[in-house]
């Protein structure tokens, strides 16, 4: 055991699955996030290979189960060191043919969904913090390419995801000084979400390595939890196979300035020369 304790949101599958396999092997108590029996079945396959797990029904978009959550790694193992909120869901469809609840459920789960547990996450590490006790919290966050560059068809999912980096920021920046540490990762994986997809693409060399494994993102994910990744935070890394890349997120570019009011006309004209100078913009996901 290295004593460290994490908790991992939608684990009783896929992504979440692989990660709490990955920090249990490393020896951290794992508290198995997800909505239904999967999350006791990980808790078995876990102590069945010798590491210590214990598992918690509900919907982390909850307030109230976020906060039962935290509640739970601390009165089970003593302490909290790392959240990694991975829950999420797709109800895809094009704008023009989406309904209030398919975004509504989206933003719910997969960004709301982050927020609860790492407001309560962070209220334990601030109270421990103003108690003089060290404090070595880890918080990764999931998001997406979707999230970083959009993707057809999948308007409110891209929405949230893009919200997870917002959020991912401006946690970074707030509680940094609790000695937490935020950041996030856009993963491509064969999942139950990902199925369709990635369902025919494995890796070509001859070893075998099937680059869309899940198995394959849970690495970084444990490095960024630990004690040792204290200087790393606010950041965004993309992360597929054995690749793993920095994201640079919106930057301040190319900017026409003058002492005066624009007319609308020598507006336009800016913007013309602005694009015409600018590297153009990575595509949208699925768009001709």
């Amino acid at each position: 055991m290295t004593g460290r304790v994490v908790i991992v949101t939608g684990a009783g599958q896929g992504l979440g699955r692989a990660h709490a396999h990955a920090f249990a092997t490393e020896g951290y108590a794992v508290v198995v996030n997800d909505v239904g029996p999967a999350a006791d079945t990980v808790v078995a396959e876990i102590v069945a290979a010798g590491g210590t797990a214990v598992a918690s029904r509900g919907d982390v978009s909850g307030w109230d189960y976020a906060a039962e959550l935290v509640a739970t790694a601390v009165d089970r193992f003593g302490d909290l060191h790392v959240l990694v909120n991975n829950a999420g869901l797709v109800r895809d469809r094009m704008l023009v043919g989406m309904s209030e609840a398919e975004w509504d459920l989206v933003l719910q789960v997969d960004l709301k969904g982050h927020f609860c547990p790492l407001r309560h996450a962070a209220g334990y590490w601030r109270a421990q913090a103003k108690e003089g006790k060290p404090v070595t919290g880890r918080i990764v966050n999931t998001s997406s390419g979707a999230g970083l560059m959009g993707s057809v068809g999948q308007g409110n999912y891209s929405a949230a995801k893009a919200g997870v980096l917002g959020l991912t920021s401006v946690a970074a920046a707030e509680l940094g000084r609790y000695g937490v540490t935020v950041n996030a990762i856009a993963p491509s994986a064969r999942t139950p979400m990902t199925e369709a997809v990635f369902a025919d693409m494995m890796a070509t060399q001859e070893s075998g390595f099937d680059a869309m494994a899940p198995e394959n993102v849970s690495p970084l994910v444990v490095w960024l939890g630990s004690a040792e990744a204290g200087a790393v935070t606010g950041r965004v890394f993309e992360v597929e196979g054995g690749r793993i890349g920095l994201a640079d997120g919106w930057r301040y570019g190319l900017r026409r300035e003058q002492d005066r009011r624009w007319e609308v006309a020598e507006a336009g004209k800016a913007v013309i020369d602005l694009i015409a100078e600018a590297p153009p913009p990575t595509p949208v996901y699925g768009a001709s």
